[in-house]
């Protein structure tokens, strides 16, 4: 499903750049399918850089893609072509989940980590949970390192024309084994590989080897990781989609729903960490304790899926039944919709993320009120 261009936002005044950071959530990942078509199609906004994980990775270079292929082509509207691309990715996920039971299985879950009771991706952990409480590996129960996302990959993202693109920029983060500390792959060193290391899931999939070293999920470094677009993009404004709560009212008590609830704390503890750093940097820029001219006073915002997310199941995060993929993207294009309503003009001014609130403890020394806008 594509919608046609939104016409309601043609603005002749110069777009506001911005940077976004993606997560990581499996299927969960359309519903930043569908903040991304409504950000495309709102030209008061321009998008300088990306930082994505795993299925937020996945969105970042389709995206991309159409920004490449338009390269060159004086008829073809950047934007229009990064929509096209992104619906493209998507409902070839779709229709790669309707393939077999026996060969969507492995898909499932390479996607994520998650199926539903009786979905083949679930019957397949079963399995394979048995087998690791045998000390069996990935690499034993998966000796020919089967990957086949990254063959669906490579067909709907142009990796060398990637690398040559300069009016985006894309960055893809992973966790390095051997350090545990976050890869970022970008330019030429941003493959299909890169990718799948961003979503390498250490117990289903042996560990993606690039350039000699080893990586697994970026989720465990950085989900996403906001460190790039600081260091590495001019613009102040970065603009989070988030689809992994960080709160939880229920407490988890079966097996799944524990696993899922540590799993989303696993994969926020990162993003936790840099928020605590920004809010860091912050403080001490309004307390006059730093020099302006070289620390970046970073305005932060989010669109948060979380709540509305929990909503679905945890065994949704694996599936790519055609109904649930739309449904999640056109709630994205509502709640970005909600958010350009409420919050576009803040753009360049403050921040709509109340990160002390949001992220922090109750170990945060207090400074002066009024410093973090409301929270979006």
């Amino acid at each position: 499903m594509h919608t046609p261009p939104d016409t309601i936002h043609a603005d002749p005044t110069p777009p506001h750049r911005i940077n976004l950071g993606l997560q990581g959530g499996g299927s969960h990942g359309a519903f930043t399918w569908g903040v991304l078509d409504v950000l495309l199609q709102d030209r008061r906004i321009d998008i300088e850089g990306i930082s994505g994980t795993s299925a937020g990775a996945m969105n970042a270079v389709a995206l991309a893609h159409g920004f490449a292929q338009s390269l060159g082509k004086p008829q073809t509207d950047a934007r229009e072509a990064a929509r096209e691309s992104l619906a493209a990715f998507w409902n070839g996920m779709v229709a790669m989940g309707a393939l077999s039971n026996a060969q969507r299985a492995p898909f499932d879950l390479l996607f994520n980590r998650a199926g539903g009771q009786h979905s083949p991706a679930s019957l397949w952990a079963d399995a394979m949970t048995r087998a690791w409480s045998g000390a069996v590996s990935p690499y034993q129960s998966n000796p020919l390192d089967l990957n086949p996302l990254k063959d669906f990959l490579e067909r709907h993202v142009d990796f060398e024309r990637l690398a040559d693109l300069k009016e985006l920029k894309v960055f893809v983060v992973a966790t390095r084994v051997s350090t545990g500390k976050a890869e970022v792959f970008s330019g030429k060193r941003l493959t299909a590989d890169a990718v799948m290391a961003s979503a390498c899931l250490p117990m289903v999939f042996q560990a993606v080897e690039i350039e000699g070293d080893h990586y697994w999920d970026g989720g465990y470094s950085g989900n996403p990781a906001i460190h790039p677009l600081i260091y590495s993009c001019d613009s102040r404004d970065i603009l989070l989609v988030q689809i992994n709560p960080i709160l939880r009212d229920k407490l988890p008590t079966n097996a799944s729903e524990i696993m899922d609830r540590l799993n989303e704390i696993t994969f926020n503890s990162a993003l936790i960490a840099e928020m605590r750093a920004i809010d860091f940097v912050k403080r001490l820029l309004l307390e006059g304790k730093l020099d302006p001219t070289h620390y970046k006073d970073v305005l932060m915002h989010r669109i948060d899926g979380g709540e509305a997310l929990e909503a679905f199941s945890a065994a949704t995060k694996a599936s790519t039944d055609g109904k649930l993929i739309h449904t999640l993207f056109e709630l994205g294009q509502d709640h970005a919709r909600q958010w350009l309503g409420k919050h576009h003009d803040a753009l360049g001014v403050s921040s709509t993320l109340n990160i002390a609130r949001d992220y922090l403890d109750d170990l945060r020394v207090p400074v002066r009120k009024n410093r973090d806008a409301p929270a979006a």
